[in-house]
């Protein structure tokens, strides 16, 4: 894999896919010639595999693909303006949960966007507050600047964005970056696509706030929470990527944990159940460690057993109550 295109403190990075915006496009006719020389259903076909569930949300990227498509023909007919003042605005917000998916939707985006020739460089830059907003006066406007700068041509990502926005202290310098944004966000919206995360309802209270923000928003997507089925689906594919698998009786028990696990607090979808199984590694390890004249053999490496999961503290307070 190429190195990132950047490297910002605190801020994940994300090259651009390896295929350019085809120059072929200026004279597509047709829908199925758009799509045979921008290669965009191989993105949409990557996004269905890679990610569970999440059909409102993979329904919602196919129709702004598809919106995506028709404007490029229009274009090619010259019946809409490529850039300037006319480009179409295509800044989104992706709301919902930690762990449902958002950041890998929107390298996603980033790529079609890159390979219908709406954005240049089709990179992702993830940001958070800690990245645009200073400590002092006169250092949130080169921060904001300067994260501006690598991620044009691509996509800006600001995860919790409504930590920009702190009302309630006077001497916080969030403003600042949000009036830069917006500025960009309206100015240069032909050359930088800006996609705003967070909670649901922090997000709403966040555009109600700052309507200059919630106008220039063009495409809302909700995330749900994945079902406990599809969690699992989740962790038994994780688990694959790493070379390991639920040994005999231990996928129930992990179905039992996340059945538990769901009606605790601070449940963070994937996420969590990410952090289960590399707890459930853990103890493997330690398992097989405390064993050190054991031969150990492929199998023995790559299994996660019962006992593994059920060690969790979820099952002993559980039964603890």
């Amino acid at each position: 894999m190429s190195q990132p295109l950047y490297s910002i403190p605190g801020a994940a990075v994300v090259p651009a896919p390896p295929v350019a915006a085809d120059p072929r496009l200026s004279s597509a006719r047709t829908v199925g010639e758009v799509l045979a020389e921008s290669q965009v259903n191989s993105v949409l076909d990557e996004l269905e595999r890679d990610l569970v569930g999440l059909a409102p949300v993979k329904q919602r990227i196919r129709d702004i693909a598809a919106l995506l498509v028709v404007d490029k023909l229009r274009l090619n007919l010259g019946l809409v303006a490529s850039s300037g003042q006319n480009a179409p605005s295509l800044h989104m917000s992706f709301t919902g949960n930690p762990g449902t998916g958002k950041t890998t939707v929107a390298m996603r985006m980033a790529q079609i966007l890159h390979r219908l020739g709406y954005v240049r460089k089709g990179h992702l830059v993830a940001v958070t507050r800690d990245d645009l907003v200073g400590q002092y006066i006169g250092h949130t406007a080169p921060k904001t600047k300067e994260v501006l700068k690598k991620a044009m041509g691509g996509v800006l990502f600001i995860d919790e964005a409504y930590y920009l926005y702190r009302p309630e202290n006077e001497r916080d310098y969030g403003q600042e970056a949000i009036e830069i944004l917006l500025q960009v966000m309206e100015n240069q919206r032909d050359d930088l696509v800006v996609i705003l995360a967070g909670y649901k309802n922090r997000m709403e209270t966040f555009f109600q706030s700052n309507p200059g923000l919630s106008s220039r928003i063009a495409h809302h997507l909700d995330f749900p929470d994945y079902a406990q089925s599809e969690l699992l689906q989740i962790g038994e594919r994780m688990l694959s990527t790493m070379n390991y698998r639920f040994g005999a009786g231990a996928r129930e028990v992990f179905e039992q944990y996340l059945g538990l696990r769901l009606r605790q607090p601070h449940f963070a979808n994937a996420r969590s159940v990410r952090n289960a199984l590399d707890r459930a590694r853990l103890r493997q390890a330690s398992r097989l460690f405390a064993d050190a004249d054991r031969v150990l053999t492929a199998d023995d490496l790559t299994t996660l057993a019962p006992q593994d999961i059920q060690a969790s503290r979820v099952f002993q307070q559980t039964a603890a109550t």
